[in-house]
């Protein structure tokens, strides 16, 4: 009965084991490329994105793209690479053919933009789709014409040699998708932005973009990175933006950063390349970022054109569809080299701060009928001979007189005093100002900045030689404490701490209670006393000076977060700066009035700190309106 009994079972699952393969089959190729079509071409602008890496494989020195309404209704890339001939032109428009890899290792080691195959016989299954190409050896070209993934027609063509592709109404046969498609104005706007993109990671190719018959941009070959910036996303951009460097340990990484001071509403100008191909990274993202935290504003971002070179066997480009993001076999080094060379880049944009030559006037002598310098007629207005006829006196109104420092009126007439052996007086002027500093008063006539107003509020304008400066007094001196707070700790001198009045204690799980165990010394000795009493229990007995006691128990869990996520020892560093910031933001003892002396001052500390473009909050200290400005309102010259 039993063996009856299973018998009959089996008998019935193998009924139904055959109903069901009955119903699975495998898709014609025409479905297959459609379904292939739905990750690889989103939109128009991912089609654009595929013909140009074609091009960019083939050698081309010139591409030239062209599209109407948004490239829904037509799209060509054109360029001038090596071709193909009859065979290879019918092979590339079937599945899964590439001449990029031939075996799987060979994925460990992709330098080619291309490798999957799949790109033009998914583009074709869902468009009128035109290919034109030709190699140097043969006299005609070759054309292929498919609608909707049926074959219309191959035959010769005349063309130059290299390869012309033409997509006309993208996703006819897939109407469902073309629904989803933004308007012509986004989609177009994706084009042209993509297209950006390949122009400035090719300098050696010629990049044409074209809409409509009209051209958008025409990007010439360069050498230089930043004349390409121009061509392509607009001076404003590339003024704001300074060459960066750096190599270690096999890692290169080049391109251009965002001076501070300089920021973006959104993250479209952080612009990143690996081996030269256009990605979204987190990784990069985090580490620009970590870099500008106290550079840039909450909710801004930097302008950045950063590439990064490596060893391809170091990047996986295999994890998205659209090749769009990518991953790093060692992140953590990655990231660590990329915070810590934007720093130093950052940092170096301070120490290049010096005072501008001063323009020499040049007129003709009466007499010589040489050139010799113009002597400013305002210098002779401001002194007097005295009745003794053997020194100057000076003219000042008495607020200039309530200085610290010695103002340069005061040298000169010491100077002149003291002028009795027949020295000579131009060498003991330039004597008394070789180390002077380069900001005074309205008086300094030789001062680079020169306060002229403070009337408004906290702010302050001084005059220069390109125009004038306005200044924000708090957000100086806010600069200046962050840095002198910086300071406290950046030696390796253990910390005296503050003790709490009602200890704090922190309940952890394992994992965090190691992380707190292996950072115990490097908390100790930045002054936080934590104790340990029962199994995951913990108590903060201390804190460090420049933290806020309530804000004890809160830094340590952030801090904790912070190692489990990298585990590098500089996150601790970088934690402290932002909880000096949240301190320096509540305990503001900032003056609202400052006299002239004070601000004169305080600009003079602050071109001499590390950092002297922006506040702790990234936001900035003070910008320049140049004479140029002042003379388009006018509409003539000053």
């Amino acid at each position: 009965m039993n063996g009856k009994k299973d018998f009959h079972i089996g008998r019935k699952a193998s009924a139904f084991y055959e109903m069901v393969m009955a119903k699975i089959r495998i898709l014609p190729d025409r479905v297959a490329n459609q379904i292939a079509a739905g990750e690889v071409v989103e939109r128009p602008a991912a089609v654009v994105k595929e013909l140009i890496e074609n091009s960019i494989d083939a050698g081309a020195t010139k591409i030239e793209i062209e599209f109407r309404n948004g490239g829904k209704s037509y799209l060509r890339v054109e360029d001038d690479g090596e071709g193909m001939n009859p065979d290879q032109a019918l092979l590339c428009l079937e599945r899964h053919a590439t001449s990029k890899i031939r075996m799987a290792k060979d994925l460990d080691q992709i330098q080619t933009f291309g490798f999957r195959g799949e790109a033009l016989p998914s583009i074709s299954s869902v468009s009128r789709f035109t290919l034109r190409t030709r190699i140097k050896s043969n006299p005609e070209g070759s054309e292929i014409l498919i609608n909707g993934g049926r074959m219309i027609h191959v035959k010769e063509c005349g063309m130059p040699v290299g390869t012309r592709i033409e997509v006309a109404h993208l996703f006819n046969s897939v109407p469902v998708r073309r629904k989803f498609l933004k308007t012509e104005v986004t989609e177009s706007s994706h084009i042209i932005h993509l297209s950006k993109l390949y122009a400035l990671s090719h300098p050696e190719i010629t990049f044409s973009l074209i809409e409509g018959g009209r051209t958008l941009f025409h990007s010439p070959r360069s050498s230089e990175l930043l004349d390409r910036v121009k061509e392509t996303f607009g001076k404003g951009l590339a003024d704001s933006l300074a060459y960066l460097e750096a190599s270690d340990e096999g890692i290169k990484l080049s391109g251009l950063l965002g001076k501070p001071g300089f920021s973006r509403p959104s993250r479209k100008e952080m612009i990143f390349f690996v081996n030269r191909r256009p990605i979204e990274s987190k990784t990069i993202a985090y580490a620009l970022l970590e870099a500008y935290h106290t550079f840039a504003p909450k909710g801004r971002f930097p302008p950045a054109v950063l590439f990064l070179d490596l060893d391809p066997s170091l990047v996986d480009v295999n994890i998205h569809p659209a090749k769009r993001e990518i991953r790093f076999r060692e992140e953590i080094k990655v990231r660590t080299f990329l915070i810590e060379s934007i720093l130093q880049k950052i940092k170096s944009f301070s120490d290049q701060i010096t005072p501008p030559e001063k323009e020499i006037k040049m007129e003709k002598d009466l007499i010589s009928g040489e050139l010799v310098p113009k002597i400013d007629p305002q210098a002779f207005a401001r002194y007097k001979i005295s009745d003794s006829g053997n020194n100057f006196k000076t003219i000042l109104n008495p607020t200039e007189l309530n200085l610290t420092e010695r103002t340069r009126e005061e040298v000169i007439e010491n100077e002149l005093r003291k002028d009795k052996k027949g020295e000579d007086l131009s060498e003991t002027l330039e004597n008394s100002f070789s180390s002077r500093d380069v900001v005074g008063l309205k008086s300094d006539l030789n001062a680079t900045w020169r306060l002229i107003d403070h009337s408004y509020g906290n702010m302050a304008i001084f005059n220069t030689s390109e125009g004038i400066v306005l200044f924000h007094c708090n957000a100086a001196l806010e600069r200046i404490r962050f840095e002198q707070l910086e300071d406290c700790f950046t030696n390796n001198e253990k910390k005296e701490g503050q003790s709490l009045l009602l200890p704090e204690s922190i309940e952890l799980d394992g994992v965090d209670t190691n992380f707190l165990k292996n950072s115990m010394i490097q908390l100790e000795n930045f002054g936080f006393e934590i104790e340990e009493f029962g199994r995951n229990f913990f108590r903060i007995e201390a804190c460090p000076t420049w933290l806020d006691p309530e804000e004890a128990k809160l830094f340590i869990l952030d801090f904790i977060d912070l190692s489990r996520e990298s585990g590098a020892d500089r996150k601790i560093e970088v934690h402290i700066k932002e909880a000096l910031i949240k301190q320096l933001s509540k305990k503001r003892e900032i003056k609202k009035g400052y006299s002239e002396t004070e601000i004169v001052q305080l600009a003079n500390e602050l071109l001499r700190s590390r950092n002297p473009y922006t506040c702790p909050q990234g936001r900035p200290i003070y910008f320049e309106l140049p004479i140029r400005d002042f003379e388009n309102r006018f509409r003539r010259k000053l």
